[in-house]
């Protein structure tokens, strides 16, 4: 019995036992389950986070690449806000002089005889276009009886300027509140009636009288009613002013072909006044003939429009960076303003480094000028001629043109007036033929001391707020491009600069530079490797372009420079464009007059892709294209001219110019890493036989 029990208390105790150890495995079960979902949970939470931690650093990048951009582009506005100060103050430095916004043909009086300036009109707004403005200052046109439009060009886009029948339709329609000044061209005897309600505006400041032949009674009129109202009127018989690289006003400069030969598309350092001297080819023929004494003889075809000036014009660009400003008063003998009123002006304008004055016999406005010399009002370099010593070599008394170029004594006398000038201070040449050499040796010493970029002082390019594209644009082209130029030639640039560590150029920089070579010697080993396989296509693919499209695309059976080739590096196609080609199109699309020469590279562009789908358009082609347009869209440039930029080779320095910025980078990067000599890997190298 007592067996059985102690049997059966051991039964027990093993079933207890197992129990246990039932219970205690499922508890194993359930901790290793449980940890093992902890632990799952932790992993995919770990996986979670490193996710979120990459997304944070991308974000992180992005930001970055966001910031150095926004800080790039406010380094651009900032350069732009200083532009459109200096901009602004030349706006109203222009305004408070003189300003074209509406071209006045004609009088208030409908049965007034007038004569429309169509040539001067069609001019006006081409001389604005080269200058750089993005829209026409010419507003409208009055022209006694006519309504309607007049057709102009402005660059290649047709424009249509308003006609009005009289002043207060013009006023009436809204025209007359942008306006500031007014050129009349009437016969005399209807200056008043023509003149009068254009002074009587209130936002007319300016007004420029063509006409000849004015009654004096009319003129004293007109000049007490302007002073007394705070105007100005220059002429009568004026062939009015410009303001280089803004607008003018009248006939004066000629056309765009002279415009250009005299640097009058932008602004220079030199203020020229004169007197519509002898104003007429034939007595400006005369004065020649007779002053120099040598053999007659014409000097320019455009100069007849407005005799002397152009002539001056075009002796100051020879020998300065150009005109500022010029204004010719008019011959008669009573003028709206004066040779000093213009030079106290000039005086106060800081951009105006010195002055050319062109007076003539007859007259004594020239004495007021000869006083404020002496006085000290004038501190600027002022050189002066009065024209008309040939009128000694005639026996009788001679009249030269105006009215006001007639010597009514030894006082008004151009000897008497250059001996006085002589005397007051101001630089006074011994003949007009040895006035061109006075105002070269006057400039010379000005910026002397201030190097000049194509005759630019430095000086004006910094207050100017000029960028590296218009320094470019001064060295290489020797004359002032119009902004969407020089953005275009900066863009360029900082495109080029650099394209990684990886290409020939930059391989053989950073091989010199672990060498132990100097910044020169490592910057000139990556530039030697530039040439029809790295870099150097664009002058190839702007001569292929220009040729194909102006000739007509003929298979030639060579490749096409300008579109990436089949085995090229960088694995670009019709779905994986070149951005630096996008952007320079997305710009030229925006900016330029014209783009004939870029349509023409993207149809060719289009019949490469149908032979293979990587056989897109590159930075190289689309440089060369766009430059073309620039060029040819800009009016700038002669045929000759471009056939000999393409050919010199300017658009593969813009490349040089460009990728030396990078390579200089990666000299730097070499010799600050303090990377060792390099020595190319053995299994790069295939010997074959």
């Amino acid at each position: 019995m007592a067996n059985a029990e102690k049997t059966s208390s051991g039964s027990d105790i093993d079933e207890k036992k197992r129990k246990r150890k039932l219970s205690n495995r499922e508890s194993a079960r359930r901790s290793r389950l449980k940890k093992q979902k902890l632990m799952e949970d932790t992993i995919i939470e770990i996986s979670t986070l490193e996710r979120r931690i990459k997304e944070n650093i991308e974000r992180c990048k992005v930001a970055r690449r966001r910031l150095d951009s926004l800080e790039s582009e406010n380094v651009a506005l900032r350069s732009e806000k200083t532009w459109l100060l200096s901009y602004v103050s030349d706006l109203e430095n222009m305004i408070a002089t003189t300003s074209l916004t509406l071209t006045h043909s004609g009088g208030d009086d409908e049965n007034v005889n007038v004569e429309i300036a169509a040539g001067d009109c069609r001019r006006r707004p081409m001389h604005e276009y080269s200058c750089g403005c993005e829209t026409p200052y010419m507003a409208g046109i009055i022209n006694p009886g006519s309504e309607g439009f007049q057709k102009l060009f402005f660059g290649q886009e047709e424009i249509v300027i308003p006609v009005h029948a009289a002043m207060r339709c013009a006023s009436n329609r809204g025209c007359i509140h942008q306006l500031y000044s007014s050129t009349l061209h009437p016969s005399g005897g209807s200056v008043v009636a023509s003149s009068m309600p254009a002074l009587k505006q209130p936002t007319i400041k300016v007004v420029a009288i063509i006409a000849e032949g004015v009654p004096e009674s009319d003129t004293k009129q007109l000049i007490a009613y302007a002073r007394a109202n705070n105007k100005v009127v220059i002429g009568p018989a004026t062939v009015g002013g410009i303001q280089a690289g803004a607008f003018k006003i009248g006939d004066t400069a000629g056309t765009i072909d002279n415009i250009i030969q005299c640097k009058l598309y932008r602004p220079g350092s030199v203020g020229f006044v004169s007197k519509s001297v002898f104003d007429g080819f034939k007595n400006n023929i005369k004065l020649r003939m007779f002053e120099s004494l040598r053999v007659f003889f014409i000097h320019h075809s455009s100069f007849p429009a407005d005799g002397m000036s152009n002539e001056m014009y075009n002796t100051v660009a020879r020998v300065t960076d150009g005109i500022y400003e010029g204004i010719a008063i008019g011959g008669d003998v009573f003028p709206g303003s004066t040779l000093s009123d213009h030079i106290f002006r000039f005086n106060n304008i800081p951009q105006i480094k010195m002055m050319v004055v062109l007076g003539e016999l007859g007259g004594r406005d020239e004495y007021s000028l000869v006083e404020a010399l002496k006085q000290g009002k004038v501190n600027k370099h002022v050189v002066a001629w009065v024209s008309g010593t040939c009128a000694r070599l005639f026996k009788s008394e001679e009249q030269f043109g105006h009215t006001g170029a007639k010597s009514g004594g030894e006082m008004e006398s151009a000897q008497a007036k250059n001996q006085a000038l002589m005397d007051a201070g101001a630089i006074v040449p011994t003949s007009f033929d040895a006035l061109e050499s006075a105002i070269k040796e006057t400039f010379e010493k000005l910026v002397r001391e201030e190097p000049c970029y194509a005759g630019v002082p430095m000086s004006s390019i910094i207050e100017q707020g000029l960028g590296v594209g218009d320094v470019i644009s001064l060295l290489w082209f020797k004359r002032s491009l119009p902004r969407y130029c020089t953005k275009f030639i900066e863009i360029c640039v900082m495109l080029c600069a650099d394209h990684g560590p990886c290409v020939s150029g930059a391989h053989n920089t950073i091989v010199t530079a672990r060498a132990g070579k100097d910044l020169v010697s490592s910057l000139v080993s990556g530039l030697l490797t530039i040439g029809p396989r790295f870099g150097g296509a664009i002058d190839d693919a702007a001569r292929y372009f220009k040729d194909a499209c102006d000739r007509g695309m003929k298979k030639k059976g060579i490749r096409v420079p300008g579109i990436y080739k089949r085995n090229h590096f960088l694995i670009k196609s019709r779905d994986n464009r070149d951005k630096r080609v996008e952007l320079l199109q997305k710009f030229a699309r925006s900016n330029f007059p014209s783009v004939k020469y870029m349509e023409y590279a993207v149809t060719v562009e289009s019949y490469a892709l149908s032979k293979a789908n990587n056989l897109v358009l590159n930075v190289d082609g689309a440089i060369g294209s766009l430059f073309l347009d620039l060029l040819a869209g800009s009016g700038m440039f002669t045929k000759q001219e471009i056939y000999e930029i393409v050919q010199i080779g300017y658009l593969n320095g813009l490349f040089v110019l460009a990728r030396s910025i990078g390579l200089i980078g990666h000299t730097f990067d070499q010799k600050r890493l303090k990377q060792p000599l390099y020595r190319h890997p053995w299994e790069d190298v295939l010997y074959t036989k």
